[in-house]
C-alpha cells in the first residue's frame, strides 16, 4: 500500500458537496473531503475546526479529512 502523509490544519471555508478548504500549519491551502467513516457517523465540520488529514505524496493539493480535533 501507499504511504500517506498525515498533516493537521484548520477549516477556512465550507464548500458544497462535503468539500472544504483547509489551511495547513505552514499556510498552504488544500481542497479536502470527508472520509467515508466520518460521513457514515454524521460528523459535522464548521469553519474554524482543527482537523487531521491524509494526503497522497503525488498530489499535495488534495486531502482526505480523517479526524476532527476540535
Amino acid at each position: 500500500m501507499q504511504e500517506h502523509i498525515e498533516v493537521e490544519g484548520r477549516v477556512i471555508t465550507v464548500l458544497a458537496g462535503t468539500m472544504f478548504r483547509v489551511q495547513l500549519d505552514n499556510n498552504h491551502v488544500v481542497l479536502a473531503t470527508i472520509a467515508g467513516r466520518m460521513r457514515k457517523r454524521f460528523v459535522r465540520l464548521t469553519t474554524g475546526d482543527r482537523v487531521k488529514m491524509e494526503m497522497s505524496p503525488y498530489d499535495l493539493n488534495k486531502a482526505r479529512i480523517v479526524w476532527r480535533i476540535g
